[in-house]
C-alpha cells in the first residue's frame, strides 16, 4: 500500500462510488466530497498529500473555471499539497493552464484505473518528499551568438557596480531575466530584488504602490503600507515597462531617484532608501523624449548603462538550443518522457518567425511537452501554422490592451469579480478602479 492520503472532490456520485472502492487498496487514507464548498475545511481536517480535483462544479462561482479557482486557493494556502486535475476531454486546455499554475498533472475522463493510480502515487511521493524551497530565478541563457557574447561581457562588467541600467528589447526577449541576472551577479544579491510592472499600475494607485502610504491617508488605507521602493531598500528595484509612466507622474519618480528618499502618501517624513535601479522597456524612449512624452532628465537618470536584447529572429542559431532547454525544463516539471525534438519539429521551429520571441517559444514548447505522449516531439505536436502566417498585430496603447484583457476576463468568468481579480492577479480594489476607469 502506498503511504499517502488522497482527497477526491467530484460532484459525480457514480465516480465517487467507484473511487471509494478502487483507491483504498492503494492508499492509507481516502476521503471523498461532492463539492468544493467544504474543500478548505476538509483539507485542514484530513491533511491529504494529494487532492484529486474535478474541473467543473455547479457552484456559485459558475464560470467553467472552478477547478482553476480552487487550485489557486490550495496552492496559495497549502503549497505542499499536490493537486491532480480531473477533467473531461473538452476541458484539456483548462487542465493545461492548471498545470502552468501549479497542478501536478491531470487525468481525462473517462479514466483508466492504472493511469489514475499511477499519477496519484507519483503525486503522493512528491508531496511527502517535499522540503521548503526558496526557489531560484530562471537562469539567463546566453548562447553563442556574437551579440549575446558582447552583451554578456558588458553585463558581467557592470553588474558589481551600482550603475543604473536601462534594458531595451521587444516583448518576450527576456528583459526581466536579464535584470535578475544583473542582480544575481551584483554585491546586492543577498538582498531583495523587487519587480514592479509600471504598466499595470493605475494613476491613482501609483504613489501608494511605489512610495507607500500611512494609515488614514485615503479611503481604504486601514494600516501603514510600505511601497515597493522601500521594500527594495538595500537591494535592487526593477521597474518594468518604464516607458508607460504618464508624464505627470515621471517628475515624482525623478525626485525619488535624485534624493534617494521617499515620502509615503499622507506623511511628511522623508525616508532614505538605498536601491540599485534597473529599468526595462520595449519602447523607443529617445523618440518619446523628442515627442515630449518622456522627461529628458528622467531618461538620462535611468540610462547610465544601456543594454539591448536582440529579437529571437536575429539569433536563428539559438532557436533549437533554447527549445531543448525548455524541453528539459518542462519534462522534469510535468513528469513527461519527452527527450527532445525530431527532424520535422526542428524544421518547423526554424521556419517560424517567432514574433513573440523567447516567451512564445517557451510557451509553445511547454504546451507541446504537456500534451505529448512520445519520447520525441514532432511537427504534429505543435500548432504554429496560424501564428506563422499571421500579420503582426497593430500596435495598441497600454490602456487599450488593459481594457481588452479586463473585458475578456469578465466575459470568461461571467462577471464574478473575485474570480476575475484572481485570474488577472490583481486585488479587488484595483479591479474596481479599472472597471470604473473603463466604464465596464
Amino acid at each position: 500500500m502506498n503511504k499517502g492520503k488522497v482527497l477526491i472532490v467530484d460532484d459525480n456520485a457514480g465516480i465517487r462510488a467507484a473511487l471509494k472502492i478502487l483507491l483504498p487498496r492503494y492508499f492509507e487514507g481516502v476521503e471523498l466530497i461532492p463539492s468544493p464548498k467544504t474543500l478548505m475545511s476538509k483539507v485542514r481536517e484530513f491533511m491529504p498529500d494529494v487532492v484529486l480535483l474535478d474541473m467543473n462544479f455547479e457552484t456559485d462561482i459558475n464560470t467553467g473555471n472552478e477547478g482553476l479557482y480552487w487550485l489557486l486557493e490550495l496552492k496559495r494556502t497549502m503549497p505542499q499539497i499536490e493537486v491532480v486535475l480531473f477533467t473531461a476531454y473538452a476541458d484539456i486546455a483548462l487542465a493545461v493552464e492548471g498545470m502552468k499554475r501549479g497542478a501536478f498533472d491531470f487525468v481525462v475522463k473517462p479514466y483508466e484505473n492504472d493511469r489514475l493510480i499511477g499519477i496519484l502515487k507519483e503525486a503522493c511521493g512528491k508531496s511527502r518528499g517535499k522540503t521548503p524551497q526558496t526557489g531560484s530565478p530562471v537562469e539567463m541563457y546566453w548562447g553563442n551568438d556574437p551579440k549575446m557574447r558582447t552583451l554578456r561581457m558588458t553585463t558581467e562588467k557592470i553588474a558589481p557596480t551600482d550603475a543604473n541600467v536601462l534594458i531595451t528589447g521587444e516583448n518576450g526577449t527576456g528583459k526581466d531575466v536579464l535584470a535578475s541576472e544583473i542582480h544575481r551577479l551584483s554585491d546586492r544579491a543577498r538582498r531583495p530584488m523587487i519587480s514592479v510592472d509600471l504598466g499595470a499600475i493605475t494613476d491613482n494607485l501609483f504613489e501608494s504602490e511605489l512610495f507607500g502610504h500611512v494609515k488614514g491617508s485615503f479611503t481604504g488605507a486601514y494600516a501603514d503600507h510600505r511601497g515597493k521602493i522601500e521594500e527594495a531598500d538595500g537591494g535592487t528595484l526593477f521597474l518594468d515597462e518604464i516607458g508607460n509612466i504618464p508624464l505627470h507622474l515621471q517628475a515624482k519618480l525623478l525626485r525619488v531617484l535624485q534624493s534617494r528618499t521617499i515620502v509615503r502618501v499622507g506623511d511628511t517624513k522623508p525616508r532614505p532608501v538605498d536601491i540599485r535601479l534597473i529599468c526595462a522597456t520595449n519602447k523607443d524612449l529617445e523618440e518619446l523624449v523628442r515627442n515630449g512624452l518622456f522627461r529628458e532628465d528622467l531618461y538620462y537618470r535611468i540610462n547610465t548603462i544601456h543594454l539591448h536584447l536582440p529579437a529571437l529572429r536575429e539569433r536563428q542559431d539559438e532557436i533549437l538550443p533554447l527549445a531543448q532547454l525548455f524541453v528539459d525544463r518542462y519534462r522534469e516539471k510535468y513528469h513527461r518522457m519527452v527527450a527532445g525534438l525530431d527532424s520535422s519539429a526542428e524544421t518547423l521551429l526554424l521556419g517560424h518567425p517567432w514574433n513573440g520571441n523567447i516567451r512564445e517559444l517557451q510557451n509553445t514548447i511547454e504546451k507541446a511537452v504537456i500534451l505529448s505522449g512520445g519520447e520525441l516531439l514532432s511537427d504534429s505536436d505543435f500548432t504554429l501554422e496560424q501564428s506563422a502566417k499571421a500579420e503582426p498585430m497593430p500596435e495598441e496603447s497600454l490602456e487599450e490592451l488593459e481594457e481588452r484583457a479586463i473585458r475578456a476576463a469578465m466575459e470568461r468568468c461571467n462577471g464574478n469579480l473575485t474570480v476575475v481579480a484572481k485570474s488577472l492577479n490583481i486585488s479587488r480594489p484595483t479591479l474596481y478602479a479599472k472597471l470604473k476607469k473603463y466604464n465596464i
